[in-house]
């Protein structure tokens, strides 16, 4: 975080504010991790802090501390409203477009609050009184640990706000292993280690606790991979039906694209999961190299994301979904 944006932190922060932290529709691990890290360390210093997350997160994230302090938007509605009407700073955390949260969205919107955006993703809105963006940064959860330190702040971190840093930003990285992950990354790393994260104990909570349902779904999704060699390209479908048959619980589907991804010569994996609830079929998509799933999702998908990672959505039926990606792809075999 440069000089300048420091100083303007810092002059917000001069005095005791009401502060709400919002994450992402559907939080993943860098979303949790990074409001509840930053939540801890606004508290730290003096300030009012509130988490707000527009729906409840995956199962296997509800070990991390503090997450019985995150106010549900869609089941603790009235709460969250009112944290957002009375906040004089809202952070945005992890996501750059107020199209990302839900129904959060039009309290955002009606907020006069000074709004401190602090995300990675690709092309951001305008909508912060205070914008750090930094594509370039593998997790939210890293860039929340340079906003600490920033702000003179490092011997805030307790063992509870490394777990949490430290868990977005494995995460988000693919366990470290996406390009993303740079010297300084592994320096962060190595820091919040220092502080108390215990590596090898996060791990085994965030990967090895997989319940009988969620292995026998990921065997029906690799069942459904399906390998377009021309195009260098693997998908996979899961329907309704076949979350419904086991016992689908958010979260479940986590990782199942990088299968994809992971067959030999494949640069372009995308996963297609109807949600019958929502109306909708949520679409998560990687590649390696070059080829931009940011740039495809957001043309195709109503999405958005980073060059290698990105998520979005179709209103058309599963198979109609399918059928479109096909008839998509010749538009880009000279770049796949």
């Amino acid at each position: 975080m440069n000089i300048a944006l420091t100083s303007q932190i810092k002059d917000l922060l001069s005095s005791p504010k009401k502060c709400v932290i919002i994450g992402h529709k559907n939080p993943d691990g860098d979303a949790v991790g990074s409001t509840l890290g930053l939540d801890l360390f606004l508290k730290s210093i003096g300030q009012n802090s509130q988490v707000v997350l527009p729906n409840d997160f995956p199962e296997f994230l509800k070990w991390l501390p503090y997450t019985d302090t995150v106010l549900n938007f869609e089941k603790q509605n009235q709460q969250a409203v009112k944290a957002i009407e009375q906040a004089d700073v809202i952070f945005t955390l992890d996501f750059n477009s107020l199209s990302r949260v839900g129904d959060v969205q039009s309290s955002l919107e009606k907020s006069k609050a000074q709004f401190v955006m602090i995300d990675h993703h690709q092309q951001p809105d305008d909508y912060a009184f205070i914008t750090y963006s930094d594509t370039k940064m593998g997790s939210t959860c890293e860039m929340i640990f340079h906003f600490i330190v920033a702000l003179d702040g490092a011997q805030h971190i307790t063992p509870q706000m490394a777990t949490l840093l430290y868990t977005g930003i494995m995460t988000d990285t693919g366990s470290f292993r996406f390009a993303s992950t740079t010297a300084v990354t592994h320096r962060v790393i190595a820091s919040l280690m220092e502080h108390g994260a215990e590596n090898a104990q996060i791990h085994q909570n965030i990967y090895d606790t997989n319940s009988t349902s969620r292995i026998k779904l990921l065997g029906i999704a690799l069942d459904n991979l399906v390998v377009i060699e021309q195009y260098n390209t693997a998908y996979i479908t899961i329907s309704q039906k076949e979350l419904d048959d086991n016992s689908f619980k958010k979260g479940d589907t986590e990782g199942f694209v990088n299968y994809a991804l992971s067959v030999l010569g494949i640069v372009f994996a995308i996963i297609f999961i109807e949600n019958k609830q929502e109306n909708i079929v949520k679409i998560s998509l990687r590649s390696k190299g070059d080829f931009s799933v940011n740039e495809f999702s957001r043309t195709h998908y109503n999405g958005g994301g980073h060059t290698n990672a990105a998520g979005g959505r179709s209103l058309l039926s599963l198979k109609e979904t399918v059928t479109q990606f096909i008839s998509i792809l010749p538009d880009y075999k000279d770049v796949l």
